[in-house]
């Protein structure tokens, strides 16, 4: 909700094709145990990204957010957005 209680919300519709995967491709994902707690079983930034063939839309919606519409979306009501915070930190 915005600070007046308006709801704002974004659509963003992103299409992602995998490989046809082989058994082998399946069984060795599967045995990598990396799909355990991914939301659809797969996390493009990790080994499921060598078996996208094509991405049509937002790369970060796939990862989880789709940060330039949020970003938008919080700039339009007032929320400050500071670009040098969003840096991973380690």
């Amino acid at each position: 909700m915005t600070p007046l209680g308006a709801i704002r919300e974004r659509v963003v519709e992103t299409r992602l094709r995998f490989k046809r995967l082989s058994t082998e491709d399946i069984e060795t994902y599967l045995a990598s145990g990396e799909w355990r707690g991914k939301a659809g079983g797969y996390a493009i930034q990790g080994i499921a990204g060598s078996f996208a063939v094509k991405l049509v839309g937002c790369y970060t919606a796939v990862v989880g957010l789709p940060l330039y519409e949020t970003v938008n979306l919080l700039g339009g009501e007032g929320f400050p957005v500071r670009l040098d915070e969003c840096r991973v930190r380690g």
